[in-house]
């Protein structure tokens, strides 16, 4: 009764949200428009973009503001779930804003490193920011080498792993991207424990575990595959978290050493016995989002009234998200719908 009780409000408002999700036949649709101004004229009378879109004139918008709302729209949610939240929520939602604070950071990090322009429209998220955030993406946003930008960061949470990776005498903007992606990892995974308790520890663990599994599997096939990285090279890759993907499993993949090695011993892992039909290149490229998506789908339904709704419709949204602007992205280049829809379909 607690749970119904702490749950009922919020619940009913993603059900709600839910309904404003793009149907299967609405991407189906979008693919199918003939230019990117067609397509953002689409998402202007859709209910969860209207809003959003409302002041602006398709014929006159840049693909890179479409692309800077859309990301906007899932910040935007995030607030109206925020409003809904009691205090135990807000404590998951803070600590799960870490993800989209990681990911503005980045941005400004390409930046500062190749001295150009911020590629996305910052203003759009400060207020946001203001209410969630101790960085001040403004200024962040306004450095004009990688020095000032860790400087930049130097009373957060964020200055210390990016100062010991500079002080490395690491180079490359991978090196630093990386870097905050195994802090986020690391830093979610420790913080989960302090933040919730009992069944909710354990759902969030659950969804989160199978999300560390699923992007070191990716990375192990990737580097392997498409980089060629020697094994050192990818063991310093590897994210230090080990859900249902076993540190045996993860050594023999990374040290296997043909591709039909490396299938046979996902064959018999966790994931290829219980969701992989085959472990080929292209089931592997396209398992991770379609599987977090089954996941995080049947967590929800089993746990309604749960911190499960709420990281369940925000992996949602996300993935909306990165679907409509891998759509836009083709319409913009002339894709067909059926070019679109392969490449949307390996998200």
């Amino acid at each position: 009764m607690g749970n119904l009780l702490s749950y009922s409000g919020i619940t009913t408002k993603i059900r709600a949200m839910r309904k404003n999700l793009l149907s299967k036949d609405e991407y189906e649709q979008l693919s199918n428009m003939s230019s990117v101004s067609d397509g953002f004229s689409f998402l202007k009378q859709h209910p969860a973009y209207s809003q959003i879109f409302a002041h602006l004139d398709e014929k006159e918008t840049h693909r890179s503001q479409i692309e800077a709302l859309l990301t906007y729209s899932l910040y935007h949610d995030f607030s109206k779930l925020y409003r809904f939240a009691n205090v135990k929520q807000r404590k998951f939602m803070d600590l799960f804003f870490t993800h989209y604070e990681i990911s503005v950071l980045k941005i400004c990090l390409r930046s500062a490193y190749s001295g150009s322009n911020v590629t996305i429209e910052l203003p759009l998220f400060e207020d946001f920011f203001k209410k969630h955030s101790e960085v001040d993406i403004i200024k962040l946003g306004n450095c004009s080498s990688l020095n000032e930008f860790i400087e930049c960061l130097r009373d957060t949470k964020y200055y210390k792993p990016l100062m010991m990776i500079h002080e490395s005498n690491s180079t490359t903007l991978f090196d630093y991207e990386m870097g905050l992606d195994l802090y986020y990892f690391s830093y979610m995974w420790k913080q989960k424990d302090k933040v919730l308790k009992g069944k909710e520890l354990d759902i969030i663990t659950h969804n989160f575990g199978h999300k560390l599994d699923l992007l070191n599997l990716q990375w192990i096939y990737r580097s392997k595959n498409n980089y060629h990285l020697t094994p050192a090279e990818i063991y310093a890759l590897i994210i230090p978290v080990n859900y249902k993907l076993k540190p045996k499993t993860i050594s023999a993949l990374v040290e296997a050493n043909t591709t039909e090695e490396l299938q046979a011993v996902l064959k018999d892992s966790y994931y290829g016995k219980q969701y992989m039909e085959s472990t080929d290149e292209q089931s592997i490229e396209s398992i991770y989002m379609h599987l977090l998506e089954t996941i995080y789908l049947s967590s929800s339904k089993k746990n309604p009234y749960s911190i499960s709704s709420i990281n369940c419709y925000l992996f949602l949204k996300e993935y909306e998200v990165i679907r409509l602007t891998t759509i836009i992205e083709g319409l913009r280049y002339g894709l067909s719908a059926k070019e679109i829809a392969k490449y949307s379909a390996k998200i």
